[in-house]
Parts: C-alpha cells; sequence; structure tokens
C-alpha cells in the first residue's frame, strides 16, 4: 500500500447527497478485473442513456482532469460494502475524500487502501464545493501529519483520525502487512503453544 503524507491536487465537488457504492461503481462492472474497472467510475452518473458524455457532470469538464480529491455532499459512498468503491477511485488517481460524513464501510475500506477519509463540518464542506465550482482547476492540501486541509481560500481547518490508522497511512501499512510484520513474534507463540498445550 502506498503512504500518504500530504497531498496538494485539483479536487472535484461533487453536490449530491447519499452517491452509494453502487453510483460510483455499478455492480454490473464489478466481475471485470480490477484494471478494467477504472473507466466504470460513476458511469452512470457521467453518462447519458447513449453513452454520451454528461457535460453537467463536473469529472467530465476540462476544469477538473486529473483531480485527485473529492469534495462531498454528506453520506458519501453510502450503501453496499464493496471494497471497488474506494479502489476504482484511487485507481482513478483520487487519494483523498472530503464530506461532512461517509458510509460506515467505505470509511473503513479506505484505510486498507491508502485512500484518507475527511470529515468537515457540513457548511465548511459546502464552502469548499462552491469555491471549486467558482474556480475549476483550483486545488486543495491535504496533510496528514498536522490533520490539516488547506482550502482554494487559503482557510486551514482541522481534522479528526484515529492515531493507529494515521500511523498506518503515514507507513503504507495495511492490516495484512501489519500482521505480517510480527511473523517471527507469531511463529515462536505457535512453538511456544505447541510444547505447553499440545493435546490443543
Amino acid at each position: 500500500m502506498e503512504a500518504f503524507t500530504s497531498l496538494t491536487a485539483v479536487a472535484v465537488p461533487v453536490d449530491l447527497p447519499n452517491v452509494d457504492t453502487d453510483q460510483i461503481i455499478p455492480a454490473r462492472f464489478l466481475g471485470r478485473a480490477r484494471e478494467e474497472q477504472a473507466p466504470a467510475m460513476f458511469h452512470d452518473m457521467r453518462r447519458a442513456s447513449d453513452g454520451s458524455l454528461r457535460h453537467d457532470f463536473p469529472l467530465n469538464q476540462d476544469g477538473f482532469s486529473g483531480a485527485g480529491i473529492i469534495v462531498a455532499e454528506r453520506n458519501f459512498a453510502c450503501g453496499s460494502s464493496r471494497e471497488n468503491a474506494v479502489t476504482v477511485m484511487v485507481d482513478n488517481g483520487f487519494r483523498a475524500f472530503i464530506a461532512p460524513s461517509f458510509g460506515d464501510i467505505f470509511f473503513n475500506n479506505c484505510f486498507q487502501n491508502g485512500a484518507l477519509p475527511i470529515m468537515l463540518p457540513e457548511a465548511r464542506v459546502a464552502e469548499l464545493r462552491a469555491a471549486l465550482h467558482a474556480k475549476p482547476g483550483a486545488n486543495i492540501t491535504v496533510d496528514l501529519a498536522s490533520q490539516t486541509v488547506t482550502g482554494p481560500d487559503g482557510k486551514i481547518d482541522h481534522f479528526e483520525i484515529d492515531s493507529f490508522r494515521k500511523d498506518c497511512l503515514l507507513r503504507g501499512v495495511d492490516s495484512v502487512t501489519l500482521t505480517l510484520s510480527h511473523a517471527s513474534e507469531i511463529a515462536a507463540f505457535e512453538a511456544r503453544q505447541k510444547e505447553e498445550v499440545s493435546w490443543l
């Protein structure tokens, strides 16, 4: 997993509340290999029924090309537990998500995939989205070490994060890698247990 320390990137606003994981990646694309899922991100929101791009959707607008941060409305990525909702956005270059609230499972999955979900007050998130609409292509800076978000207006907001998750992101360590780092201690425990309670 790639470490997350700080990120300065174009941010794109997503104004709809309750965007669910099926909108982020529709279920019909889940059977594809991961690299083939990337073009399906927000497929039905980005495209009309005839397959043409909808120019009213920010991700289709030139000013937001190359964006690495999504600033969303409340309850972003709610719905089913599919981890693909995180990986498809990471594979499209997004490493941070800012919203007043998130779907719980999506929030947890972010940390296992090197992405950072940030909760800020609803009024402030609305200000950030308005600023991004007013100036497409504007950057936001996220600094994990200082737990700050610097908006296009220069205002700095502080966010909370669990200290263990913060440390894992900074080091680029997911739960599997963390467990494997204790392989020798695990092996020693299993050997000792085999001797002490051989009847198990």
